[in-house]
């Protein structure tokens, strides 16, 4: 037999064991998945990633890493270590494919506030094979932020006319950093 009929099997073979290990976690939403316009690699890829999913635990974002990050108060910090802090943060959040958007209508020690207080200890699903990354709303959802600093024309006027409510006045952030980004 050629490469390619071993390379088949074995893909029916992972096929197979992933669909006995995703038994107990099979529920009428995976019913109404179709895979079948998808290669067997394809389709195996996408169950390893749904197997992940229901495996992995839901972890404080701080004991994502190894030893686990733990930050010093923002209180206990002047604004020197604050801007240093969040560089080192920034940059390890980065190696676990976690990136903070909207993020310039903070200060420093906002930023950093919000990362204590809100991010290292949300509890998210710590995947062992993450396909994109996690994106974090520093804006925490308030849609005034967004429109004022972030949203496009177009956005605003999209939001403008499904709300009838009046848009803040467009302004530039005022403290832009260099943040890594990352794609889904």
């Amino acid at each position: 037999m050629s490469d390619l009929v071993y390379a088949e099997i074995e893909e029916l073979v992972r096929n197979a064991e992933l669909r006995t290990e995703l038994e107990p976690y099979t529920d009428e939403s995976m019913c109404n998945i179709c895979l079948r316009h998808r290669s067997l690699q394809h389709e195996n890829d996408f169950l390893a990633s749904m197997l992940d999913w229901e495996i992995s635990p839901a972890d404080p974002i701080a004991q994502w890493f190894e030893p686990e990050l733990i930050m010093p108060a923002p209180e206990k910090l002047d604004d020197d270590q604050i801007a240093h802090a969040l560089k080192y943060i920034v940059g390890k959040f980065y190696e676990k494919q976690l990136v903070l958007d909207f993020a310039d209508h903070l200060s420093d020690r906002e930023l950093y506030t919000l990362i204590y207080s809100l991010i290292l200890p949300c509890r998210e699903k710590n995947l062992r094979h993450r396909n994109g990354y996690v994106h974090w709303d520093c804006s925490c959802g308030n849609v005034e932020t967004w429109l004022r600093y972030y949203a496009s024309d177009e956005e605003r006027e999209q939001y403008r006319i499904c709300s009838g409510e009046a848009l803040p006045p467009k302004e530039v952030a005022p403290f832009y950093r260099e943040m890594p980004q990352g794609t889904f």
